[in-house]
């Protein structure tokens, strides 16, 4: 069944004649949901794709350096990426052999909603066997549209990577999911999304907490918290609840909401 061509989320056009039957998705956010909702498309994915854990489809490197012959070997009808996760060169190389690519662009929490909305009631969709929006998908949605359940602006510092020192900054995903969550992030009004800063910045910025994810840059007990002075308060908390938007979605309000409420 042939349809018009689909735009992504960047305004790009994806030639998709018919619904596709073979995705590799070089997102692991959008590939536990597309696992968690239509398996059966999945042919591909990134080694830093790790949920589900028993996703059994071939690895094509990572996010930053996909294999394309790998990809190419594949012959996937639609390879699934993201503007701040891919890079533009893959995109603009996958496209020119002729592979179609789905870009999504993911800043905000509605965004992310939306995107997903599109792309399982469009992007994967086939009009002849027309399916409601997945469950967790709608579930999610409901969830954040709940208020923040504690009243103290707890001011926060994200450290995203160390050696250098990089924070969550302005304009990403994961400070519109902290205010929603009724938290302020210390360097929101900083111009750049991932600012390096300095470790003396993230002590003069006197945040409340500082919340150490284990990805990116895998934070622990033993890497992070002895950086800061005796008595800044520090938290590990799961990367996938602050920055992945998919079936994580359902869980992450109220696994962060415990760290903010502690």
């Amino acid at each position: 069944m042939n349809r018009p061509p689909l735009l992504d989320d960047l305004g790009a056009e994806v030639p998709l004649a018919d619904p596709p039957r073979r995705v590799v998705s070089l997102v692991p956010s959008l590939t536990e949901a597309i696992a968690a909702s239509r398996p059966e498309l999945l042919v591909g994915a990134t080694d830093w794709c790790s949920h589900p854990a028993d996703l059994a489809v071939r690895r094509v490197r990572g996010t930053k350096n996909p294999d394309l012959r790998a990809i190419a070997e594949l012959a996937p009808d639609l390879v699934i990426g993201n503007q701040e996760e891919n890079r533009e060169l893959d995109v603009r190389r996958l496209r020119a052999a002729g592979t179609p690519v789905w870009v999504s662009r993911i800043e905000t929490v509605d965004q992310a909603f939306d995107s997903l909305d599109r792309l399982f009631g469009q992007v994967l969709a086939d009009p002849a066997e027309p399916r409601p929006l997945p469950d967790w998908l709608v579930q999610a949605r409901a969830r954040w549209q709940r208020p923040p359940r504690t009243e103290r602006r707890l001011k926060v510092v994200v450290p995203i990577w160390r050696d250098p020192w990089m924070v969550v900054g302005s304009r990403t995903f994961t400070g519109d999911l902290l205010t929603r969550l009724g938290v302020r992030n210390a360097f929101a009004e900083h111009p750049e999304r991932y600012p390096a800063v300095g470790l003396d910045q993230i002590v003069a910025a006197a945040p409340d907490l500082v919340l150490l994810p284990d990805e990116p840059y895998r934070f622990s007990a033993t890497d992070g918290p002895e950086a800061f002075p005796p008595g800044m308060a520090t938290a590990q908390v799961s990367g996938r609840a602050l920055t992945w938007y998919g079936p994580s979605l359902l869980t992450a309000r109220d696994e962060l909401s415990r760290v903010f409420e502690g």
